[in-house]
């Protein structure tokens, strides 16, 4: 949950007219850390700017063209990370699901009557 902005304010008004960080901490019910943190900015923070960690976004479209029809453990296992990250990097990347008109490999082309 977030604090409003007028909430953030008040708090940081409280501070200037001589209440220390401990007792607006106190008084408001806030941790000292949030205080600390109002005061170098105000504004909350709505993204997080973290470079990909494990899986390159060009090593991941790669293995998506070359691979298509994969699942994601499938994909995990090449890559060596897990199946959930595989699932956040494709979020990342945008690619919600599969672009080929093909059913998957657990269901035959006969039972699921497209023909090649």
């Amino acid at each position: 949950m977030t604090y409003s902005i007028d909430f953030r304010k008040q708090v940081l008004r409280s501070i200037k007219d001589g209440m220390t960080i401990r007792e607006a901490a106190a008084f408001y019910e806030l941790s000292t850390s949030s205080i600390h943190s109002w005061q170098q900015s105000l504004v909350p923070k709505t993204t997080r700017n973290k470079a990909p960690t494990k899986i390159s976004n060009e090593a991941l479209l790669k293995d998506v063209k070359q691979y298509p029809d994969d699942y994601m453990y499938e994909r995990a296992q090449r890559l060596g990370c897990s199946k959930s990250g595989i699932e956040s990097a494709l979020k990342r990347l945008d690619i919600s699901q599969k672009k080929d008109l093909r059913t998957s490999k657990s269901m035959s082309d006969q039972k699921s009557g497209i023909s090649k």
